[in-house]
């Protein structure tokens, strides 16, 4: 029997550009019980608009990374594979589904060096994603841009494997086809991919990026009333966990550069009251219990579309530089979570004296309780979404014991972020997308549905800035900085800088 997916509206993405037809699988069996190769046809199957795969035993073969070498081997799996407990992997090296270089390990003290390769064979449990079909924006003979869904991964990590847009693609298309990403879009992130159709197109178009020659472009749906005018957050980005992909501001991280721009600002509904006295003390009534509940981010009124132009390539760096200036995205798993940052959600805060407290808090999130972003909306919605969020069931696999996860929230499948335009600076290429439908104005306000030449990010003056054209700081404005910090006689990061539009 074939399965074939009901046409869902995708809550993120506005509408897929050239959607393809609608995918036919046919249906897996029941329980794949024995270990087997690279299957083909892959064991996908569509349920209630997600995109289900069938577990299956899979075999991981992985080199030895530099950080883990002169380390224990069952140290390695506790501490950067979260999705298993620790007496997992003690089994699992101790019983020989865990080997190096296709040997049970001596001990699960076993000391790893450089050349080993870590295999692990295991009953695999893939998280869904959503059903929304991969949009294609522009193909040619070497490229195909596309358009990705929010929630799915772009290469298999993790416990993704082939719910991913490599595997996706080729299986929409053949197993032969060896699609290669040029760039690379956070899971939770939608918008515009390059996917080189050979090697030569994939190494060309990264150089491209590499080199600062492309302006990007996101667009992102933030807490409270962004500034208006060009908004510049300089500070440095430093993973502090791998394991959870955590990054922080830090004075020690990695240059970071990211240019912002106001599309529209949207305030709360207005709330029925007798006169404007009533309504502003209402509006006081909520501060004062925002505070006294611990959560400031309550007073931050209504939202807003921001353009986002990213100068640099670090990871999550939109998303922390937003957090860092007080307007995070506003469901956020991670960076706008008040249960792990605290109330402050870690606005102008680049300390680093609650980081193993904020990691150890961000690691519950997802087992034992759910990963809640922080509520900008009605709380019937929110408390809605916190029942319907992923979490481990309480009930595990019939085959390999492990722990089981319930479906993810639709809340969960995405966040408002979406790569809207690439386009090459010397102006040979450029493709974009529609706004999402969350940044489109919501019932009851007008406000932009398309993006605006005011509001555009990539017309920004960057000499004005004091940045020249790829990002880096001017030798004027550098000499400046110089001349003031010995002027002060102490070093200073940039801070973000506010320059009011022209």
């Amino acid at each position: 029997m074939a399965l074939t997916p009901v046409e869902r509206r995708n809550s993120f993405l506005r509408e897929d550009i050239h959607n393809t037809e609608p995918e036919t699988f046919e249906e897996p069996p029941a329980v794949i019980t024995t270990p087997v190769g690279d299957m083909w046809p892959r064991p996908y199957y569509l349920e209630n608009g997600l995109r289900r795969v069938q577990p299956y035993h899979f075999t991981y073969n992985t080199n030895c990374k530099q950080r883990w070498r002169g380390r224990e081997l069952l140290e390695i799996f506790t501490d950067e594979f979260r999705d298993r407990p620790a007496e997992y992997y003690k089994e699992a090296i101790e019983n020989g589904t865990i080997v190096v270089n296709g040997k049970r390990a001596s001990s699960i003290n076993h000391i790893l060096k450089n050349g080993d390769i870590i295999s692990h064979t295991m009953h695999r449990h893939e998280p869904p994603v959503t059903a929304a079909p991969i949009g294609v924006v522009h193909e040619d003979d070497d490229i195909i841009v596309i358009n990705k869904p929010a929630g799915v991964p772009v290469h298999p990590a993790g416990r993704y494997n082939f719910n991913s847009v490599v595997e996706i693609l080729r299986a929409q298309r053949d197993y032969s086809f060896n699609p290669s990403p040029c760039n690379r879009l956070d899971r939770l992130t939608s918008g515009v991919m390059f996917i080189g159709k050979n090697r030569a197109a994939a190494d060309d178009l990264s150089v491209q990026i590499k080199d600062r020659t492309v302006k990007k472009e996101y667009v992102a749906r933030v807490v409270g009333e962004f500034p208006d005018g060009d908004v510049v957050c300089e500070k440095p980005i430093l993973q502090i966990s791998p394991k959870l992909g955590l990054n922080r501001v830090r004075a020690n991280g990695k240059e970071a550069r990211t240019v912002f721009r106001r599309l529209a600002y949207y305030p709360p509904a207005p709330r029925e009251a007798d006169d404007q006295t009533a309504a502003a003390d209402e509006e006081e009534k909520q501060r004062s219990e925002a505070e006294k509940e611990g959560k400031p981010w309550k007073s931050l009124r209504g939202y807003s579309i921001v353009r986002c132009r990213p100068l640099t390539g670090r990871t999550h760096q939109i998303r922390v530089h937003l957090q860092f200036l007080g307007h995070p995205i506003s469901n956020d798993p991670i960076y706008a979570n008040q249960r792990v940052f605290g109330p402050a959600l870690a606005q102008n805060d680049d300390r680093s004296d609650d980081d193993d407290d904020i990691v150890t808090r961000l690691g519950r999130m997802g087992k034992d309780e759910v990963a809640e972003a922080v509520a900008y909306h009605d709380e019937m919605v929110d408390d809605y979404n916190k029942r319907k969020a992923e979490k481990l069931s309480g009930e595990v696999c019939d085959i390999c014991n492990t722990a089981l996860y319930t479906d993810p929230g639709v809340h969960e499948l995405g966040i408002y972020l979406h790569a809207r335009k690439y386009a090459c600076e010397a102006g040979r290429w450029s493709y974009e997308t529609e706004l999402p439908a969350w940044a489109l104005p919501p019932a009851g306000y007008e406000g932009p549905t398309e993006a605006t030449v005011e509001s555009d990010p990539l017309a920004a003056d960057l000499a004005k800035l004091g940045l020249n054209d790829d990002g880096t700081v001017t030798e004027e404005r550098r000499k400046a900085e110089a001349g003031k910090e010995a002027a002060d006689g102490e070093e200073q990061q940039p801070a973000a800088v506010a320059v009011a539009a022209a």
